[in-house]
């Protein structure tokens, strides 16, 4: 099944949902850091969520990043994501390998940890918006449900998943966001609720061969939907260039840079998204410290 993230919203305008599949991305990210089984499912359900969450930015030069600053294995992890679902990611730890939890499945919560989850939005305003909340259970869905309830004030239920190979691939990953608008009563709420407490996995749904169309009115079944005509095919991207790392390395100051230049004589810089490295010369170096305030 192609990756696609599909949208939907009731008649009367009090539901809007998104329904993600992002099998070839999450893949994509697993083969650029190689990932071990619980980093992939991690970090595969960040992707994901920022990708759903980047269909609420309505400018080419908006984005999301999500953060997970836990104090598990997995150390941070870190997704961001554009209007068109373009996605890049990393988490510091990829080969970290623990126990099955007690239900025999990976132990996501207990690789990401306790800690906090920010969330910021650059909406090309002066000033990025930022807010933070305290990992709830590092099981990704369940932390950034708590963070729109307690940061946004916008009720929100979130399924995702990641079903991993024994090779650290994704067999199935995707995910859904149903969000309550303003018009919701206290009895749409409750249906939603109901109806998420009922629902079998994201993964096992997609398993099962339901498309995200099949999935996004079984979510919302007994409401009116309608399914907008827009879809977004979500991507693994990196931004990264030889320009915006040189930006990066003029950043650290004449001191240090000039510090690289006596002792080193050049300089490799990694793009922690892609692992694409770049190398500057003595005399790329000269020129970036008369730039460098």
């Amino acid at each position: 099944m192609p990756d696609v993230i599909v949208r939907g919203q009731s008649t009367d305008g009090a539901i809007r949902i998104f329904v993600a599949v992002t099998t070839d991305m999450v893949n994509d990210a697993q083969k650029i850091h190689n990932t071990f089984p619980v980093a992939t499912a991690a970090l595969g359900r960040t992707l994901t969520a920022a990708a759903i969450m980047g269909q609420g930015l309505k400018n080419d030069t908006d984005s999301i990043t999500i953060q997970f600053r836990g104090d598990g294995p997995l150390g941070n992890m870190v997704a961001v994501t554009d209007n068109l679902s373009r996605v890049r990611g990393y988490v510091v730890n990829p080969f970290v390998d623990i126990p099955l939890n007690k239900a025999g499945k990976l132990d996501v919560g207990g690789a990401v940890g306790q800690g906090y989850l920010n969330v910021i939005r650059d909406l090309s305003l002066k000033e990025p918006y930022s807010g933070q909340v305290p990992i709830m259970s590092g099981e990704i869905a369940e932390d950034l449900t708590y963070y729109f309830a307690k940061s946004d004030q916008i009720p929100t239920a979130m399924g995702l998943g990641v079903l991993v190979n024994p090779d650290n691939t994704a067999s199935v990953a995707g995910g859904f966001m149903i969000q309550l608008m303003p018009e919701a009563t206290e009895e749409v709420a409750g249906i939603i609720e109901d109806r998420m407490a009922e629902v079998p996995p994201i993964t096992t749904m997609l398993k099962d061969g339901m498309t995200p169309e099949d999935i996004l009115f079984y979510l919302t079944e007994g409401f009116s939907m309608i399914m907008q005509n827009e879809t977004v095919t979500p991507k693994y991207e990196c931004k990264c260039s030889k320009t915006r790392m040189e930006r990066a390395v003029i950043s650290i100051g004449k001191e240090e840079l000039r510090k690289i230049i006596d002792e080193d004589g050049k300089c490799e810089v990694e793009c922690q998204f892609c692992n694409n490295k770049y190398v500057f010369s003595k005399e790329e170096l000269l020129e970036m410290y008369e730039k460098a305030k």
